[in-house]
């Protein structure tokens, strides 16, 4: 069986977290304090904090810019549940719109007439590796106060016009779960380039504590420390960090092979299928491959791929769509019609960085031979 995904791991990332094991300091410590450098540093971003998750970085950075019952927040319904649920941690109304039909990201046109007095942030969703288009959003949102903040768990290494992703918003949250495209095994990261809100952000990530917390059991810590908010228990341990200082070393590596990937698909199936939208192939981040069927059963499609010994996802069932969001807020299938359409014909077929030239081979046929069976 091929898997949809299957994480890059070498040498390199077991020697850097036995090192941790044998370090006796396991814990959020200096292994975290070089990742969040070596990050900052990779995106071009003042500041990076290591968390536990990307929905805790999206938290974090809604809470730093203030998002409070009341407030809403712009999101595209073509999205994980994270994006939106996070606004619902802070008592704020997240207003979903719809997405462009090319790249699936969400359509600044429609930002535009959702855009209220009670409007706090937006979160842009760089779908599958491939940019918003920041600038529209960001003339949107600057004139009136508004905080982009990037949910760009499937953007590293992503770039906009030649920008890295992560030094363009207020605020790009990355996601290294196990599937994305560097991972910690759960874990994520906060980029800002502002003083005050990566001071909060990081305060708040360690239960409102007002000093680095795991100082207080080194020689150079202290006993004292004062609770100043209430915050949450969002900190990334060193043996995640370990893994994640080896795998964002070799991050360019693995995008460039999943490009390679990306170029072979390409090829084998231009004309019967709808292929992923990008400008540059090489500002893509290629988490995803999201290839769009035409005139075909979506779940006869998955099924038949399974049976030929290929794994494959959907990205993303809308949030619309789903009970909680539907019975909520009143939608239905057509109040985001992209959305709902392009949903119902997306599937995302493996795209790792360890895929070999066979697997990417058998990937194709078992792709043309399952359309030409249900044709």
């Amino acid at each position: 069986m091929i898997p949809f995904a299957r994480p890059d791991i070498g040498p390199e990332e077991i020697e850097a977290v036995r090192a941790v094991l044998e370090s006796g300091w396991l814990t959020t410590g200096e292994r975290a304090q070089q990742f969040e450098r070596d990050v900052a540093a990779f995106v071009g971003a003042k500041h990076a904090i290591a968390l536990n998750s990307g929905t805790a970085a999206l938290h974090l950075a809604l809470d730093a810019a203030g998002v409070k019952e009341g407030d809403e927040v712009i999101v595209p319904s073509y999205t994980f549940t994270a994006t939106a649920e996070v606004v619902l941690y802070l008592g704020g109304t997240p207003v979903l719109v719809d997405v462009e039909p090319r790249t699936l990201n969400i359509d600044p046109q429609r930002v535009a007439e959702a855009v209220s007095p009670r409007t706090k942030a937006i979160i842009p969703v760089h779908f599958g590796g491939l940019a918003a288009d920041l600038d529209a959003l960001q003339a949107i949102a600057a004139p009136r106060g508004i905080a982009i903040i990037e949910d760009a768990a499937h953007a590293l290494p992503t770039r906009y016009r030649s920008r890295m992703i992560g030094a363009i918003g207020d605020f790009t949250c990355f996601s290294f779960y196990a599937t994305k495209t560097i991972t910690t095994g759960e874990g994520g990261m906060l980029c800002t380039d502002d003083d005050a809100w990566a001071e909060r952000c990081r305060m708040m990530s360690l239960h409102g504590i007002s000093r680095d917390a795991w100082k207080r059991y080194r020689a150079e810590g202290s006993w004292f420390y004062e609770v100043v908010a209430p915050g949450f228990k969002y900190n990334m341990t060193d043996i995640a960090a370990a893994l994640g200082i080896a795998q964002l070393a070799k991050a360019e590596r693995m995008r460039a092979r999943r490009q390679e990937i990306a170029e072979r698909y390409d090829a084998a199936f231009a004309g019967g299928f709808e292929l992923p939208a990008f400008e540059r192939r090489e500002d893509h981040a290629w988490h995803l491959y999201p290839l769009r069927l035409n005139g075909l059963d979506r779940g006869r499609f998955i099924d038949a791929l399974r049976a030929r010994g290929v794994g494959a996802s959907v990205h993303f069932i809308p949030l619309h769509l789903h009970p909680f969001y539907r019975d909520r807020f009143g939608y239905t299938p057509e109040s985001f019609p992209v959305s709902t359409r392009e949903f119902e014909r997306e599937v995302s077929l493996p795209i790792f960085s360890v895929m070999t030239d066979d697997e990417v081979a058998a990937v194709i046929a078992a792709v043309r031979e399952t359309a030409a069976q249900l044709r």
